[in-house]
């Protein structure tokens, strides 16, 4: 399978890894920033890289066997940042970088319903060991609660109409396959409020997966204490996929105290790269900078 990290050389920049830095990957995903980091670092150059999703976590170790040395792979969620640095005996690191995207393991191969292109089960969970999936959302919440999972971290306006129908088809029937979602979407939203570029169940595949993984919640604990774990002057990259995640980052770099934004606006994938890899056209990347003595 080829992987291509998003706006890689963008963050490796910013980041300048030298040998004898230690660095976190927050997303491991299949090892593509933690593998340009460790060649930058090279000779001695050390990777602490976050994932909490074993299979993508398996693929990754096979790929980076070759960095092994220098490569310690944490199986959590990067909203254990500093209790787990903690455990390594890290105290700070020379930059972080997290992109909070999905890896295209988990879009294309899966079988998880991260994707609404084919017809999987509505599972949805980085680590299918944890938590409720998103058929069991479906199939439990009240249309209240599904009406502002899907207006919050979606975004979607037809959220009331959405949520609606889940509600009233649910008591013939249990959501279980991404394909069912997608109909019932179709169905619920008319004609004319489907959007011009994307699919018109997008949305609510995004506001689901962010409610099965928690992952705004993650992200404000990440926000919360990378700060304290970077030493002075060094760089902390977060690549954001989505509005929510991009105004909680842009909100946390201008008003932490230790940190000096360095991207006045997000950066984007150029035209050569999204000609490669279509993926990235909503990627945004912000950079801050560790200021010394706070």
């Amino acid at each position: 399978m080829t992987h291509l990290p998003v706006l890689a050389q963008e963050a490796i920049d910013f980041l300048q890894p030298v040998s004898g830095g230690v660095y976190v990957d927050t997303n491991l995903g299949l090892g593509g920033h933690s593998e340009l980091i460790l060649a930058a670092s090279a000779p001695a150059g050390r990777v602490i890289a976050f994932e909490w999703d074993p299979e993508a976590r398996r693929r990754a170790e096979a790929r980076l066997a070759p960095f092994a040395g220098r490569l310690t792979v944490v199986p959590r969620n990067f909203a254990t940042l500093a209790a787990s640095l903690a455990e390594l005996g890290i105290g700070e690191v020379d930059g972080i970088v997290a992109d909070l995207g999905l890896s295209s393991y988990q879009l294309d191969e899966s079988r998880r319903g991260f994707s609404f292109r084919g017809d999987e089960p509505l599972d949805m969970r980085m680590d299918p060991g944890q938590g409720r999936t998103a058929g069991e959302l479906l199939s439990r919440l009240s249309e209240e609660e599904l009406a502002d999972i899907f207006f919050y971290f979606g975004e979607e306006r037809q959220a009331r109409r959405i949520a609606a129908l889940i509600v009233a088809r649910r008591k013939t029937q249990a959501f279980k396959s991404t394909a069912e979602l997608v109909s019932l979407v179709e169905e619920a939203v008319p004609r004319r409020f489907h959007p011009p570029r994307i699919h018109v169940a997008t949305k609510v595949f995004q506001a689901l997966r962010i409610a099965v993984n928690h992952e705004l919640d993650n992200l404000l604990a990440l926000l919360e204490s990378a700060p304290q774990m970077l030493k002075n002057d060094a760089k902390f990259c977060v690549l954001s996929f989505h509005s929510l995640e991009d105004r909680l980052v842009k909100r946390a770099f201008a008003g932490h105290p230790a940190l000096e934004p360095l991207t006045r606006r997000p950066l984007v994938a150029s035209a050569a790269e999204l000609a490669v890899n279509p993926r990235a056209r909503s990627a945004k990347l912000r950079v801050a900078r560790k200021v010394e003595g706070r």
